[in-house]
């Protein structure tokens, strides 16, 4: 099996192709194994990347270009990233050496666009993704608001769920106690984000607790989520600036609940890798 292994913002993810490797058949041990950071290559999750079905309905009569299948590292599913998708984006345009190249994508989330600009080596491209539709997510156990107090909180379902939480100051936030806490009160789970207003205009600054990976350095779904609950709540505009311990990403909000918002930032080709077939 060749495989690719990519990061966006520090959220990395190891991506099989079938166009490159022939038919392929991913679950959740095989995902742990390879996420595995000390007995297998490491990431926060495990792509693969499928011909899409003879028959399958392009998007706006586009045709489809891969179908998006996404483990967590502990091997359960996830239906959408923001960054593992930017990641098979550039996956994508490597094995076709494309450098300029718009694609469509199938997740468990639905369609998406990407629009790739690869450099001339494939080891840096700037990935734009159309993300969904942002709808209302899960409701908030009494448990959790209960224990969230005054911090301003909502929930955003991206193809996966989310709760944003509006704090004063992150340093102040217990991470993985508060965030695995919250996951586990959500019977499905959650991703949970803690943001702050950033020091420029139209800015945010986030932490994230990722359902299935623990503590990661982005999460791109969770940035969107960010944006479009802050620009609700006032606190931003259409365009805003996300910053993650792992860099930063730019996120275009929605004109109107029936619209998608955009998602702009990089993925860093990291290596590529043979494995055997056991």
């Amino acid at each position: 099996m060749r495989l690719t292994k990519h990061h966006g913002l520090g959220n990395d993810f190891v991506i099989a192709l079938e166009e490159v490797n022939g038919p392929l058949h991913g679950d959740a041990t095989l995902a742990r194994a390879l996420c595995d950071r000390r007995r297998g290559i490491g990431a926060d999750g495990l792509i693969i990347g499928s011909h899409p079905a003879v028959d399958a309905t392009g998007l706006n009569g586009k045709p489809i270009d891969v179908v998006m299948h996404l483990w967590n590292a502990d091997g359960s599913r996830a239906e959408m990233s923001g960054n593992g998708i930017r990641c098979l984006g550039q996956a994508l345009a490597m094995a076709r050496d494309d450098h300029e190249a718009t694609y469509v994508v199938v997740t468990d989330g639905g369609f998406r666009q990407l629009v790739v600009h690869d450099d001339a080596a494939h080891r840096l491209a700037t990935v734009s993704v159309t993300m969904g539709l942002v709808s209302e997510g899960p409701a908030v156990p009494r448990s959790v608001s209960e224990r969230l107090g005054s911090d301003r909180h909502a929930t955003a379902d991206l193809g996966n769920p989310h709760i944003v939480v509006l704090v004063s100051d992150l340093s102040s936030v217990d991470l993985v106690g508060t965030g695995a806490w919250i996951e586990s009160q959500f019977d499905a789970g959650i991703n949970v984000e803690f943001i702050a207003t950033g020091t420029e205009p139209d800015s945010l600054d986030l932490l994230v607790w990722e359902r299935g990976a623990g503590v990661t350095e982005a999460c791109g779904t969770g940035a969107v989520a960010a944006a479009t609950l802050a620009h609700q709540w006032g606190l931003v505009g259409r365009e805003v600036r996300v910053v993650m311990p792992g860099g930063s990403t730019e996120v275009i909000v929605a004109p109107s609940p029936d619209g998608e918002p955009i998602l702009i930032g990089p993925s860093q080709h990291i290596a590529t890798i043979e494995l055997p077939d056991a």
